[in-house]
């Protein structure tokens, strides 16, 4: 079973859903703490929004082994053979993470996530956008919505997909109805990737992980591995979703005027191809599982011009 985990390359094989996956450097990035809202873009008026949704701070609580075990390891091996690395050289970063995992004395001050932050408030305000958006058209068609809860974390932390870690971004886990997120992540979409960046860019991919959990309630998520041409479908139809939240703040004067630019720049940063280029060098279709930077935004775009459940559904049964 470990094997087939190892070698399938599918994301969804191993029961979470991730919004990319990050490429394998030498330098290890996601463990420096960078200020989230160090951002030179202008904001956009989250205030306006008085929604809150369900937000758990982990960043100042110390994490070892337990949450992550093989299945974090399985993940982690299977994202970087996707993205042509070679496997000494993946199973060689793998034995040196284990010692970054297995440890129970990571230093962490735990002052400085005391009480709520500015990002913590940002994560739930946007959380609770989706929330309101999602439970009104759950309403329309006769079903309830039940909110899905956002994880902020540092490094690592337990989660009922086998364990969240930042190598492997932010993605969603079907089992606990969870989002993950370490928001260092966002400079490596701007450093690494080439995104412009911005607090628009950052409310899009917690939408799409949203997008995902709409997607688990409606029984669209399936936990057995499935082909890339269907991984593709259901990320594609997540970008269509935070479309579609983002179509709910059009007449609340929340973004400024091109500011949603900013979405579509993310989703193009972390188009299959795009990846893939800056990676290695060149692109593989039949190994992408999230769609390329053209079908990603195409995909926010329709989402966000149609603005209901609708028009990301009709597209995809």
């Amino acid at each position: 079973m470990i094997m087939t985990l190892l070698f399938s390359c599918t994301i969804h094989s191993f029961q979470s859903s991730v919004f990319f996956a990050p490429p394998h450097y030498d330098e290890p990035f996601f463990s420096r703490l960078f200020a989230f809202l160090a951002i030179k873009s202008p904001m956009a008026f989250w205030d306006k929004i008085s929604a809150r949704g369900s937000v758990e701070d982990r960043r100042g609580m110390v994490s070892g082994v337990s949450g992550i075990g093989l299945t974090g390891i399985a993940l982690f091996v299977g994202i970087n053979l996707l993205l042509g690395n070679s496997l000494p050289e993946t199973l060689d970063r793998a034995i040196q993470l284990l010692p970054e995992m297995s440890s129970s004395n990571v230093s962490r001050n735990h002052v400085d996530y005391e009480g709520e932050d500015s990002y913590e408030r940002f994560a739930s305000t946007v959380l609770g956008s989706n929330d309101e958006v999602w439970r009104s058209a759950f309403e329309k068609i006769g079903k309830q919505y039940v909110p899905p809860r956002l994880v902020l974390f540092r490094d690592q932390t337990p989660s009922s997909c086998g364990g969240a870690t930042s190598s492997i971004g932010p993605h969603y886990c079907p089992l606990d109805s969870t989002l993950y997120l370490d928001e260092t992540f966002f400079d490596v979409l701007t450093q690494k990737l080439g995104a412009k960046g911005g607090d628009v860019a950052q409310a899009y991919v917690i939408a799409h992980e949203g997008g995902h959990h709409v997607q688990n309630i409606l029984g669209k998520l399936k936990t057995a591995a499935r082909t890339n041409e269907e991984s593709v479908r259901m990320e594609l139809q997540a970008d269509c979703l935070a479309g579609v939240w983002a179509h709910s703040l059009k007449d609340k004067s929340v973004f400024e005027p091109n500011e949603i630019s900013e979405a579509m720049d993310a989703a193009a940063a972390v188009g299959d191809d795009r990846i893939q280029e800056k990676a290695q060098g060149y692109t593989n279709p039949e190994t992408w599982t999230h769609g390329s930077s053209e079908e990603r935004v195409s995909a926010f775009t329709r989402g966000y011009e149609g603005g209901s459940l609708e028009t990301c559904l009709s597209r995809t049964e």
